[in-house]
């Protein structure tokens, strides 16, 4: 049977000496013999035993427990139940590490729109990401309350049109108007503002936010703090009524 050395078995493992003689000392691998002068020496089982003590270490396996269960009856139960919480860890890690991903490119993303790049802008973006899923949820959730306010306009439409049934556009309008109202109030109450200039988060008044000229990400608005009137960012308020 095949003996190694200290310096033959970690050339195998393609670890350092030093690493073997660690676990050596940690009692995870001891030599199964020594020579007469005293030199420690490895049989294949003990090479078998190191290359598991490698795989379970690249796997992120504590030491401590890769010593734990190697010393139990039955290992390979032990060493199957780590291993599908290693993986979940990993796994937690990974999209960890993807949300923080996702966050650089968004900030590169919005960085090319920024003119005047300063401080204060990464934190204009850091608010407006922070609220963002918040905004689309309360923006689709107005989408999908509207689909049937629009489909009945346009059943009324063609009705009228082709039966002269005119009482129907006008039942459409009496749930149209008092629908868009609620709604945009609800909107407005929801939303805030943040100024290009000074960096400040508002609320403007309800009639002014009403008939700005507006894009689907920004309104031209004047800042209360500045003065500065231009398109304002549009983010979702954090509190209601807040400024």
């Amino acid at each position: 049977m095949s003996k190694y050395t200290t310096g033959e078995i970690a050339k195998l493992c393609g670890v350092s000496v030093r690493t073997v003689q660690y676990y050596d000392s940690r009692n995870i691998l001891v030599p199964s013999e020594l020579s007469e002068g005293g030199r420690r020496l490895y049989s294949e089982d003990d090479l078998k035993r190191m290359r598991i003590v490698c795989f379970l270490r690249e796997a992120g396996i504590p030491i401590n427990s890769i010593g734990s269960l190697l010393a139990e009856e039955h290992p390979e139960k032990v060493i199957s139940i780590l291993l599908d919480q290693q993986e979940q860890t990993l796994l937690e890690e990974l999209e960890q590490q993807r949300k923080k991903l996702g966050i650089v490119e968004t900030i590169k993303r919005e960085l090319k729109e920024v003119k005047n790049f300063s401080v204060e802008s990464i934190g204009d973006i850091a608010y407006t990401m922070k609220n963002k899923d918040k905004l689309r949820k309360m923006r689709l959730g107005m989408v999908l309350t509207g689909i049937p306010v629009t489909a009945l306009q346009w059943v009324s439409i063609v009705l009228w049109i082709t039966h002269g049934l005119w009482w129907l556009f006008a039942i459409w309008a009496c749930v149209a108007v008092p629908w868009g109202i609620v709604v945009s109030i609800h909107y407005f109450k929801r939303v805030a503002y943040i100024c290009p200039e000074c960096h400040e988060v508002f609320k403007p008044k309800l009639k002014e936010t009403f008939f700005a000229y507006h894009t689907p990400k920004m309104r031209r608005l004047t800042c209360p703090k500045c003065g500065h009137k231009g398109l304002c960012v549009e983010v979702y308020a954090e509190k209601e009524g807040a400024k």
